[in-house]
Order: C-alpha cells, then sequence, then structure tokens
C-alpha cells in the first residue's frame, strides 16, 4: 500500500511529538518543516506542496495562515488544543510555581474546553482572561494580549499554545508556560487524515469520460468542403488530442466528426482542473486559438455511466454557449461552467422541477439553474440583471424568465431598486418554486 505522505507543519517540540506519534504508525511517512514567523508560512507551504498528500499543523495559527494564504491544495488539518495536553501544564504551575488560576491568562482553547478542565479537577474556578480565535490571528496580538494583562498586574503568568508567543513573552519578563499538543490529539488527527485519504482514492479512482467538440469544421466554407480537408483537420486534431490523452493517463476514440471521447479517471481530471473549477491551459490540450473547444465531463462508477453523463455534460455545455465545459458527477449533479467566476451546480430533472416545467414555458435545466442560484446567493429575491450575470444570458432573456415565472404565480414583485438617478428602477422579484 502507498504510504499516506505528511507534512508536518510546526515548532520544532511540537514536531518531534507529532514525528514520535506517526512513527507508531507505518501507513504514514513524513517531512518536517518548522518556522519562526506567521509571514514565513505561505512561502514554506509553497515550496514543499508536491511532496506530501496532507499537511498535519501543530495548532490553530499556522492552520488558519495556510488555509488563507498558501494556495495549497492539499487537505489540511491541525491538532486542536485538547483538555489533556494543558493538565501537565497545570500541575507545572500550582506544584512548582505555586501560582493561582485565577491569576493565568490563556490563549487558543475553547471556552468550553478550559471549564471542562476545571470541572473534572474539581476546581471552582472559571477562567476569566482567555484569547480564543476562530481562524488566524498574528502572534503579535497573542503576546500584546498576554502582556498587557501582565503589565497591569491582573495576572502573574500566561500559558499560551504558540511556541513563539512563549518566546516574545518571556523576553518582555511574563512568565510564560507552553502547552505541548496531546498524543491523543494527535492520533485522533491521524484517523481522521486516513479516512480522507481513503475518500479522495476512492474519488480519484473512478471512471471519468471527457466528451470534446472541436469547432474546426465551422471554418470550412463550400469551396474548402472535401473529404480530403475533413480527414486533415481529423488528423491533426487527433495529433493534438493524443498527447493530451496521454497526460491523463487516458485512452481517446473517435466518435465522429469533430467529437472525440477520453476515458481516464477521476484523479488527473481533478488535478488538470483544479478540482473541477477551471478549464485547463490550452497549451495542456495542445490547443492554439482557433481550435474552440466544447467539452463535456462524466463521472460514474462504470464506464458507462460515466459515458452518459458525459453525454448530458456536452449537452449543458452547448445549451451554455460554444467553448463552455460543464461537469456531471455520479450523483447526477452539474456544475459549471469550469472558469467561470459564477460557476453554479445543480441537479439533473428532479420530479418538481418537472412539475414546474410544464406548468411554464421555462425548461428544467433553466428551473434547476435558477434554484441553485438562489441556492448559492441565499436568499429567495433577485432582480434580471443579476439572473442574467449569474446565468451568463442577456438581461431581456433573464427578464422573460421573471415575467413567466411571475405570470404563473411562481414569482412575486417585492420591491425595486433604483441605481442611477435617470435609470429605470429594477424590478426585485421573490421567487416560489
Amino acid at each position: 500500500m502507498k504510504k499516506i505522505r505528511i507534512g508536518l507543519f510546526g515548532a520544532e517540540d511540537s514536531l518531534e511529538i507529532m514525528e514520535s506519534v506517526i512513527s507508531q504508525y507505518p501507513e504514514f511517512s513524513c517531512i518536517s518543516i518548522t518556522y519562526w514567523h506567521d509571514e514565513e508560512i505561505p512561502e514554506k507551504l509553497t515550496a514543499n506542496m508536491w511532496d506530501v498528500d496532507m499537511w498535519l499543523f501543530s495548532g490553530q495559527i499556522p492552520y488558519g495562515y495556510a488555509k488563507k494564504w498558501s494556495g495549497s491544495s492539499q487537505p489540511m488539518f491541525y491538532v486542536p488544543s485538547s483538555g489533556s495536553s494543558l493538565y501537565k501544564t497545570l500541575l507545572h504551575i500550582a506544584y512548582q510555581q505555586n501560582i493561582a488560576f485565577n491569576q493565568l491568562s490563556f490563549d487558543t482553547f475553547e471556552p468550553s474546553v478550559l471549564e471542562r478542565v476545571f470541572l473534572e479537577s474539581e476546581i471552582d474556578f472559571q477562567p476569566v482572561y482567555l484569547k480564543h480565535y476562530e481562524e488566524e490571528i498574528p502572534t503579535d496580538e497573542v503576546v500584546k494580549y498576554h502582556y498587557d494583562l501582565w503589565k497591569e498586574g491582573k495576572t502573574l503568568a500566561a500559558v499560551t499554545c504558540l511556541k513563539n508567543a512563549q518566546h516574545e513573552l518571556i523576553k518582555l519578563g511574563v512568565p510564560a508556560f507552553r502547552v505541548l499538543p496531546a498524543q491523543s490529539a494527535i492520533v485522533s488527527t491521524l484517523a481522521l487524515i486516513r479516512q480522507t485519504y481513503e475518500t479522495m482514492h476512492f474519488k480519484d479512482s473512478q471512471i471519468a469520460v471527457q466528451m470534446i467538440e472541436f469547432d474546426s469544421f465551422s471554418s470550412l466554407t463550400k469551396d474548402t468542403f472535401s473529404t480530403d480537408e475533413i480527414h486533415k483537420i481529423e488528423i491533426k486534431m487527433t495529433e493534438k488530442l493524443l498527447v493530451y490523452t496521454k497526460k491523463i493517463n487516458g485512452s481517446l476514440k473517435s466518435a465522429g466528426p469533430g467529437r472525440y471521447i477520453i476515458f481516464t479517471t477521476r484523479g488527473p481530471l481533478d488535478e488538470i482542473t483544479k478540482d473541477f473549477t477551471v478549464i485547463p491551459d490550452p497549451t495542456v490540450l495542445q490547443l492554439t486559438g482557433d481550435d474552440a473547444v466544447t467539452c463535456g465531463i462524466g463521472i460514474g462508477q462504470t464506464a458507462y455511466e460515466a459515458e452518459i453523463n458525459a453525454g448530458i455534460a456536452l449537452l449543458h455545455a452547448n445549451d451554455h454557449d460554444k467553448g463552455s465545459w460543464m461537469v456531471v458527477f455520479d450523483g447526477k449533479t452539474i456544475t459549471g461552467p469550469l472558469g467561470q467566476p459564477e460557476q453554479i451546480i445543480y441537479g439533473i430533472a428532479p420530479e418538481k422541477l418537472q412539475l414546474l416545467s410544464q406548468q411554464t414555458s421555462l425548461s428544467v435545466v433553466t428551473l434547476s439553474k435558477l434554484e441553485s442560484i438562489l441556492r448559492k446567493i441565499g436568499k429567495s429575491e433577485i432582480s434580471a440583471h443579476d439572473l442574467a450575470q449569474y446565468m451568463n444570458i442577456l438581461p431581456r432573456s433573464a427578464r422573460r424568465i421573471l415575467t413567466e415565472l411571475e405570470a404563473k404565480g411562481l414569482a412575486q414583485i417585492v420591491a425595486e431598486e433604483t441605481l442611477h438617478p435617470r435609470g429605470r428602477p429594477r424590478k426585485i422579484y421573490k421567487i416560489m418554486l
């Protein structure tokens, strides 16, 4: 079995503990990357991103910065600060430093975790000074929080989960104690990593079919339209696609003039489209600006299912616009167009929308897209202008959709907005599908 490559990221002492735990699990291998300043995180991750399958951070701060700034596509995890990791530090403070718990400041921990620790220890005290954060936070801000409390005489010491925060606080004269990752928390996180990897491996091995249509035949005129010209174009397209097919470990077959089918697995397509969000660079496809290509990608448990889904995806791509790429997954959900800033995901012909389509002049696809857009924006009100942008259609087409829904009692005008003094007010419709 291929080992899961984990990139360990954090302070040196935390990584030593994490390495000792991971060494007990033969299915994992790891590389360790230490950092000192927050601004180093994105650069170090980018430099090592091709050497790992998953990232495991020693704490929440480097994890938060990595999620926001690194651009790494690998799944990321961090070892949570658990109650068990705090007990040893508190015992040391109580019995060796003789500092009362109500004279301490804390960071990182969930308030409920601290409360539970003191409750289980039968200590009648609720921590007053706690710097809790949900996402990334500058380490300097954590240091300032502890230092200000200590300087004002409200605390005698700080309890921190951050190595560099402890270092800076000691330099400022503040007694600072470090909470290191607990082995139980590391083991729990490794189990989550293993489960995630297995799920990803299953998805990557699904059958994927890419159905491609070239628009090159549209350039033929009655003077050049001959079997020789068609044959030349087919040879040219086939040569280009064979190079691309090799890159995604697939096999190519022709499906008629200007149409080709590539059989592969989901993993390579997932990678080349960046999790089905972008169209591959034309140079990857060996194409030029003259080779407009429309594509449908189908994912399935069998080759037959994947090919059927690819055909559906191609129909939706052509329905949207020439040169569009759409994907149909095995759960019969459609996403696309790839590469557009406003991608939407919608289902194929649910019964409810089939009934609504019969009541109106609108297709199931249009209604499904509309339902997906409302779900995406999180509300049922929309204007024709906004609908046109989301659907990539003309405003008059969007107005036709909304007025049709209004006529059938499936939408009503609830407001108007005026963006310009001389402009026509935009009607806001409440959709009731």
